[in-house]
């Protein structure tokens, strides 16, 4: 597993960093980056948080948290978590209801035309098991397909892909890859059965 000993200097190289599954060695260079990521989300998702924004103040804040520009079609409720925030990339017509969580140092990259509902987690980082090196990170990124549908109360673990069209059930803890244009449940998350042309007609 590659480890990265160097000190990063730009939003881009920490982004190929965690995109290339460096191993992150506790107390080493990238973990001072980590921090002062968080520290600037912490400091975003506070103003965000704790008083009324119109909807588009809420996607300026948004820019700032992800450190690009989000497009005029997303639509956020508050409140919303994350310890980075640089590193979620957000499609067209994407909302977010309240109290998500996401923790996204190993990359979260959403599509378009995707719900998600109310208090999801989606978490990108596994630490080591080994207990004498447990504060050690594996990066493992996240992403969610085009027009998926994900409940309340669902949890995203490391590395998880979910396809085009999917449909997350609520409470829903996803462990594996779900294929696309299917209905999953459960924890773990298995698929109940395809979606059908006919659904809802």
């Amino acid at each position: 597993m590659p480890t990265l000993e160097k000190e990063l200097t730009s939003l881009e190289q920490f982004r190929q960093a965690m995109a290339s599954g460096t191993h992150v060695v506790e107390g080493n260079p990238l973990f001072a980056q980590f921090h002062r990521y968080s520290q600037e989300a912490l400091q975003i998702t506070m103003e965000l948080n704790n008083k009324y924004h119109t909807p588009q103040e809420v996607r300026a804040l948004f820019s700032r948290l992800t450190g690009q520009e989000i497009d005029a079609s997303f639509g956020l409720f508050p409140p919303f978590y994350t310890d980075c925030g640089k590193n979620i990339r957000i499609g067209k017509n994407v909302f977010i209801n309240a109290c998500c969580r996401f923790q996204d140092q190993g990359g979260i990259t959403i599509g378009d035309d995707v719900l998600i509902g109310h208090n999801t987690t989606i978490a990108t980082l596994n630490h080591d098991v080994n207990p004498y090196t447990r504060g050690n990170l594996t990066p493992r990124p996240v992403k969610i397909g085009n027009r998926v549908w994900i409940g309340s109360d669902c949890t995203l673990l490391p590395g998880v892909t979910i396809a085009d069209g999917a449909i997350i059930g609520a409470g829903s803890v996803v462990t594996k890859d779900i294929p696309e244009n299917c209905i999953a449940v459960g924890n773990p998350c298995k698929v109940l059965r395809k979606i059908s042309e006919t659904d809802d007609k």
